[in-house]
């Protein structure tokens, strides 16, 4: 529960429908040594933990606060950290859900005997053919399946989804008819919960001691090798970075490569953003045990169509991905723009999650 609508929301369903509902909080972020804004925001402020506590008072189910912020800060932003300084742009969400809350989550409700979990997540589940499914939420608008391609078999057995059946209004209608009108009102945060001011730029200054200096005045080169000004350092700069580049040169000019050895940030015009194949490491797979079984002589592969995300917004490019030597290769039919190594794709046949990875 972290305070917002959807978990609590989620919460009452559950607690209404006769489940022996317990409550827990995950403080995951200490804000105090954020070193940001004064502004708190997300899952880990004192308010939002109050607010879950509260709810749970009211209705007469137990509310525990969770304390991860060891396992959080030494997995999730000592790998965020060491991902921008490797010229990648990591997505802390996917892997806090998959080794972080989850894991936390399960080994809590072991201790406390509870059969399942449940979140405010937006997504579904179901079992077939031997396989537990993920699949998009009924309100696509708010479908949050791009963040848990990396959950196990043996986390969605025990997962339940109590959302995703419903549109974001008919949740704001809920928590109103139950009394909660505050909570429908309350705004969402979409910034990542570790940099409340969206400022990672500043969160990696603090984090690295003596980076700026280590990194500003690298080159600004074209594909071609041409030097065309200098920049403030590699890891501010992520692909397809069109703003805040300071480069004047008659026309738009946005990252397309990152060379993190060499402190080099390549440049170029939008369409060398554009490529039709990637490769995708550290997958898993939800839908399939594997992708094998459908041999195109074309591709000299075993796999199958899907519909590949590069970014939680992104609509979706139609593809063949196969496996091979423990990564994805993902050819798409039609060019893709700005594919940034760091970010999740995630692969869909229809509204069903077949599994997602790492972007190569």
């Amino acid at each position: 529960m972290s305070g917002g609508i959807d978990s609590s929301v989620a919460a009452l369903m559950l607690h209404n429908e006769g489940y022996e509902v317990i409550g827990i909080t995950m403080k995951t972020w200490d804000y105090a040594s954020s070193g940001g804004s004064k502004k708190e925001t997300g899952c880990c402020s004192l308010d939002s933990i109050n607010d879950a506590r509260m709810l749970a008072v009211e209705h007469g189910f137990p509310h525990l606060i969770l304390d991860i912020r060891a396992e959080f800060g030494n997995y999730i932003i000592d790998n965020f950290v060491d991902e921008y300084l490797a010229g990648r742009t990591p997505n802390p969400c996917v892997l806090c859900n998959t080794h972080i809350k989850w894991e936390a989550l399960l080994k809590r409700a072991d201790k406390l005997g509870c059969d399942f979990i449940a979140t405010g997540h937006y997504a579904q589940v179901r079992e077939e053919n031997g396989r537990y499914v993920v699949s998009k939420g009924l309100d696509e608008s708010k479908d949050q399946s791009y963040v848990l391609w990396g959950l196990t078999q043996e986390s969605l057995k025990r997962t339940i989804f109590p959302l995703g059946k419903y549109h974001k209004s008919e949740i704001k209608q809920m928590a109103i008819d139950s009394g909660y009108e505050e909570l429908a009102k309350k705004s969402e945060s979409y910034e990542i919960c570790f940099v409340p001011d969206n400022d990672y730029r500043s969160f990696l200054k603090r984090k690295v001691e003596g980076l700026e200096e280590r990194v500003e005045g690298g080159e600004f080169v074209m594909s071609d090798g041409t030097v065309v000004g200098r920049h403030k350092g590699y890891p501010f700069y992520t692909i397809g970075q069109r703003k805040g580049l300071d480069i004047a040169v008659g026309h738009p000019l946005f990252v397309t490569e990152i060379r993190p050895e060499t402190n080099t940030v390549v440049l170029g015009e939008k369409e060398a953003l554009e490529k039709q194949e990637m490769w995708v490491r550290n997958y898993n797979l939800i839908k399939y045990a594997s992708l094998g079984g459908n041999f195109d002589k074309f591709r000299m592969a075993n796999g199958m169509d899907a519909l590949t995300k590069i970014r939680y917004k992104d609509k979706g490019t139609m593809s063949f991905i196969s496996e091979h030597d423990n990564m994805i290769r993902v050819l798409f039919y039609d060019n893709v723009s700005a594919i940034a190594p760091g970010q999740s794709a995630v692969f869909y046949e229809g509204d069903d999650l077949i599994g997602g990875g790492i972007i190569k």
